[in-house]
């Protein structure tokens, strides 16, 4: 399905009935990420996968963009479907524009998921590490953002034994236009600190991480979660940073834990 947000074309998955649950994908992805996820979570949850602009089927939008302006579509998307809050689960910089959009609309966040993210702003090696790739992009193109990508998204097990998932996710990146690479290193470069904010949530979290991530490994998620007030830290064992698609067993029951929990609070 699509829709026009902010005048963009945006693509989306609308799965299942219940409560609504939104998911956010990583970069540079698409939400075909979530393929190991939906069948299990629209069983339980009215679920929503969306292609972030210039993602996927999502068209591009303006350029440069921001993390809030990401959120912001969000929120249009969400007034387009009439639902008023949701859980939302965000991998990665999906977890980052979460934390704008609760910074932006806490109103519309019942739960989050954060998964394989981190609080902190980029350090000064960090930016300099994006705009390092923004030249390969420009100069060399997607493929060689894939391999870039590839090493810091999958375990080596991974890499070396399963070429089938290697090779969706290979797939996934390279199918990014050159301008939403570039658009989103940028404002993943300029993402405000959001440590001040977490112990501000006031919604039930879950902080989700594989035991193998090299980017944002166990040390962020449980910096994040001992500052946010009730949080529940999981460690995926043998996941890297890609732990819904290398341990999907594990990251699917933890998530429909997490949202029995939310469901049965109600009550």
């Amino acid at each position: 399905m699509k829709v026009q947000v902010n005048g963009i074309p945006v693509a989306y998955t609308d799965q299942g009935s219940g409560p609504p649950l939104v998911l956010l994908h990583a970069f540079p992805l698409n939400r075909t990420m979530w393929e190991p996820q939906l069948t299990a979570f629209a069983a339980r949850a009215r679920t929503i996968a969306i292609d972030l602009r210039g993602h996927g089927e999502s068209r591009p939008g303006h350029t440069p963009h921001t993390l809030d302006d990401l959120a912001t579509d969000i929120k249009y998307l969400l007034d387009h479907l009439r639902i008023e809050r949701a859980v939302f689960l965000g991998l990665s910089m999906g977890g980052y524009i979460l934390m704008a959009l609760y910074r932006l609309h806490p109103e519309l966040v019942k739960g989050l998921v954060l998964a394989d993210t981190r609080a902190q702003a980029d350090s000064s090696e960090g930016r300099a590490g994006r705009f390092e790739m923004i030249r390969t992009a420009q100069t060399l193109g997607a493929a060689a953002i894939a391999d870039v990508m590839m090493p810091r998204l999958l375990s080596d097990r991974t890499l070396t034994s399963d070429p089938g998932l290697s090779a969706k996710v290979r797939s996934m990146i390279i199918q990014n236009p050159i301008e939403t690479i570039v658009a989103d290193l940028q404002a993943m470069a300029s993402r405000p600190d959001s440590v001040p904010l977490l112990a501000h949530i006031g919604c039930p979290t879950l902080v989700l991480v594989g035991e193998l991530d090299r980017g944002t490994p166990p040390s962020d998620a449980r910096f994040m979660a001992d500052r946010i007030p009730g949080a529940h830290l999981t460690v995926l064992h043998g996941a890297a940073h890609l732990s819904n698609l290398e341990e999907p067993e594990a990251f699917n029951r933890a998530v429909l834990s997490f949202l029995e929990e939310i469901e049965g609070s109600r009550g």
